[in-house]
C-alpha cells in the first residue's frame, strides 16, 4: 500500500436517497461496520479494518458518498460502493460516477451495466457434478 491518501465522491441522482442509503447500510453492514441514522439521513461505513473510511449522506435528490483511504485501494471501494447502489436503484436507471481528489478518473458504474453482467452471469451454465 502507498502512503497517499485520496478521497474519491460521488453523488447520485435519485428520487430516494435515505432509501437506498438505509438499503446499503443493511446489505453491507452484514460483513463490514456501517451505521445509518435514519433521522440524520447520514451513514458511515470502514473497509479494510478502518484503513478506508466512507460516508454517505441523503440530500435532496442525490445519496452523497465519499471514499477516503490509501490511493492504490481507493478504486476496490468505490467499486464496491458504486456497483452495489446501481444495482439497487436498477430501476432507476442509476450512474455513480467518482471523482478523485488528485485529478484522475474515478470509476463509473450504470444500472445497465451491472444488470445486464448480472444476467450473463447467472445465464452460465454450471459444471455439474459426475455421476456415479
Amino acid at each position: 500500500m502507498t502512503d497517499t491518501t485520496l478521497v474519491s465522491t460521488a453523488s447520485v441522482a435519485t428520487e430516494r436517497p435515505a432509501r437506498y442509503g438505509k438499503q446499503l447500510a443493511s446489505h453491507m453492514g452484514r460483513k463490514v461496520p456501517f451505521t445509518w441514522d435514519e433521522e440524520a439521513g447520514a451513514g458511515t461505513v470502514e473497509f479494510a479494518d478502518g484503513a478506508v473510511l466512507g460516508t454517505l449522506r441523503a440530500l435532496d435528490g442525490a445519496l452523497h458518498m465519499t471514499v477516503e483511504g490509501p490511493a492504490d485501494s481507493i478504486e476496490r471501494f468505490e467499486a464496491v460502493l458504486g456497483r452495489h447502489l446501481v444495482k439497487f436503484g436498477q430501476r432507476e436507471d442509476m450512474v455513480c460516477v467518482w471523482e478523485r481528489s488528485d485529478g484522475t478518473p474515478g470509476t463509473e458504474w450504470r444500472s445497465a451495466d451491472v444488470v445486464e453482467k448480472s444476467e450473463e452471469k447467472s445465464a452460465q451454465p454450471t459444471a455439474e457434478a459426475p455421476r456415479g
